[in-house]
């Protein structure tokens, strides 16, 4: 079964973000915030030009997550949408600010060679984001959501 990228986000956004008190009241507006960033950031970079060589070098590790434009681009997303409306205070802010690379970080070799092609191409990003061909859970669902969204906008290459 192949890892759905939405768990291994999920997944990483609760492991990092543990340690830090975050107000009851806003932990989940951080929580998905954290992990809508991410994705947001993955989704934005496969549509533009060279996108999907950017998100395949950065999920197969090939990239090094803490100087990647969609890591900085993740981290834009998140204090602009969600920091920025929270007023958490800087400290808070800076903390979690800084989960961002090390989310993205954990990211590395989530994406292989899913469909035994032997290569890594669009079609293994397109079945990592949708989980595989188990029984679908919540998150992988929304995978298989983005899945189809990222086809249509990519022609279905």
């Amino acid at each position: 079964m192949a890892i759905s990228i939405l768990d291994t986000i999920a997944r990483e956004v609760k492991a990092q973000a543990g340690g830090l008190e975050i107000p009851a009241q806003q932990k989940n507006t951080v929580l998905n915030g954290l992990a809508d960033s991410i994705l947001g950031s993955l989704t934005q970079t496969v549509t533009k030009v060279g996108g999907i060589e950017q998100v395949k070098a950065l999920l197969t590790g090939k990239a090094d997550a803490a100087s990647s434009p969609i890591t900085a681009l993740a981290g834009n997303l998140f204090s602009n949408n969600i920091l920025k409306n929270l007023n958490l205070g800087n400290l808070l802010n800076g903390k979690l600010a800084a989960l961002v690379p090390a989310i993205m970080g954990k990211l590395g070799g989530v994406l292989k060679d899913q469909d035994g092609d032997g290569d890594v191409d669009f079609q293994d990003i397109l079945i990592t984001l949708k989980g595989g061909g188990a029984a679908k859970t919540q998150s992988q669902a929304g995978g298989g959501l983005l899945g189809g969204i990222l086809g249509k906008v990519l022609g279905g290459r």
